[in-house]
């Protein structure tokens, strides 16, 4: 139920701010507004303001289908207009305020993005300390020689300069952003009780980023801050208990190998597979300082497309060491306008890539994976659910930006054309435009849908 009215209202909000940039802005150029709509289909509700603006008459709508609005203005082109009224008809509009009208949609949603980053900064939030994990065997951050524990003072991409690293989820965002967009990463680390401080480059530019998803920070080798070794929730029946295992169990050593924190013994639990077969081993558990040796062999689990690896059906890791991130006025709206710009310059460059096949079209998302992520998001509380609002918004406003004809960069595409050659888009060419459009859309649509069901039912 949590899921269901956390995306309707999501949905529901975007679309209503979206749709509020054209209103407001053809209002404002004295274009008249015949109805403002959210939601397609049947009329759930509707009205129209007892004080409406000198001019104006709209009718307020709330259709029953909620993906999607639109805004009805005065338009020759789409029925037939009173000479009295024809001023005011969208069509007869000089070419700078059709262009305002259209852009102001996209533009409402990423100044949303903006004032929605703004207010989370100024709230807070609890995030990790900028603490390491131990990195990944094998991965290009054990090779940069990261060992696990050191603070992480500052970090900058392809020769910027360091910037102050707050938090593990402002690193997780650097590293996101260089391996996909394959920049290096200059880290400046403190050691952990030694005082000492240290300077290393993570070669980003080596990973072969496809897809921004769990597995590119593990090919990173960075996937969690550092937490105790310390066994929380076991499963009733899995391997864990079978094991003789605990919840508040430290673990010391796996098979003669010392663990240092919590990310090393989630490796060493998926490592302890052979040939599709799971092995045992000797764990050296500290239980409220009495020690014991006990075996645990894990359930291997086997996933389409990756080797098999071993799990103990147990919560692994105690919670890491947190501190809340809160900015002034000024500082929190700067970090909004950033985040924002940040957010839809890597989703650009990555539809870039996905149309000359350098990144993967399982990036698409569509309506279930938002849903889905809208419930998660809200359930975690409300500076989750507004940072997933926010990713929505940055991403409804860019994608509204693309040239495609059924868009509002399309229609802006269109502008520009008849702001170069001095005459508009042929009815013969906008009619084809439209078309092309619309396949290209249902396309992005199918694989989008496609990929919410392999992803949630795969």
């Amino acid at each position: 139920m949590l899921t269901v009215v956390a995306f309707i209202v999501a949905l529901g909000l975007l679309i209503a701010v979206h749709e509020y940039g054209h209103y407001r802005v053809a209002v404002a150029c004295n274009v008249k507004v015949l109805r403002f709509s959210v939601g397609f289909g049947k009329t759930v509700f509707k009205w129209k303001p007892r004080k409406p603006r000198a001019g104006q008459d709209t009718e307020f709508v709330i259709g029953a289908f909620p993906l999607g609005g639109y805004v009805k203005m005065l338009d020759e082109r789409e029925g037939p207009v009173a000479p009295e009224d024809r001023h005011r008809a969208f069509n007869t509009q000089p070419l700078k305020y059709r262009a305002a009208v259209v852009a102001a949609g996209p533009a409402a949603n990423l100044l949303l993005a903006i004032a929605l980053y703004a207010a989370v900064s100024w709230m807070g939030v609890e995030e990790p300390q900028p603490v390491l994990g131990s990195p990944v065997t094998g991965s290009i951050a054990a090779a940069a020689g990261l060992r696990g524990g050191e603070r992480v003072e500052s970090a900058g991409l392809a020769g910027d300069e360091p910037a102050p690293i707050r938090s593990f989820e402002d690193l997780r965002w650097m590293l996101t952003r260089g391996a996909l967009d394959g920049e290096d990463l200059r880290m400046v680390l403190a050691a952990e009780g030694s005082g000492g401080r240290r300077e290393i480059l993570l070669p980003l530019s080596q990973v072969n980023a496809r897809e921004a998803d769990a597995q590119l920070l593990r090919q990173v080798g960075i996937v969690a801050p550092w937490s105790p070794p310390v066994l929380g929730e076991v499963m009733a029946g899995g391997a864990a208990e079978r094991a003789g295992l605990r919840q508040g169990d430290t673990v010391v050593r796996v098979a003669g190998q010392p663990v240092g924190d919590a990310q090393q013994l989630r490796d060493l639990i998926r490592a302890q597979v052979q040939g599709g077969q799971p092995v045992t081993t000797v764990w050296d558990i500290d239980r409220q300082g009495r020690r014991l040796q006990l075996p645990v062999t894990p359930e291997v689990v086997k996933d389409k497309g990756v080797p098999p690896v071993g799990r103990i059906a147990a919560f692994v890791g105690a919670p890491p060491a947190m501190l809340t991130v809160r900015d002034g006025p000024i500082d929190g709206l700067w970090k909004g306008v950033v985040r924002t710009w940040d957010v839809s310059a890597l989703t650009l460059r990555m539809m870039g890539r996905m149309v000359i096949g350098q990144a993967s079209v399982k990036n698409l998302s569509g309506p279930l994976t938002i849903a889905d992520y809208a419930g998660k998001s809200a359930s975690m509380g409300l500076t989750q659910y507004l940072l997933f609002l926010a990713l929505i918004s940055v991403s409804l406003g860019v994608l509204n930006l693309l040239p495609l004809p059924v868009l509002d960069g399309g229609h802006l595409m269109y502008y520009l054309w008849e702001a170069v050659t001095g005459r508009s888009v042929s009815d013969a060419w906008m009619e084809r435009l439209q078309r092309g459009g619309v396949a290209v859309l249902l396309v992005m649509m199918s694989i989008a849908l496609f990929n919410d069901f392999a992803r949630l039912f795969g």
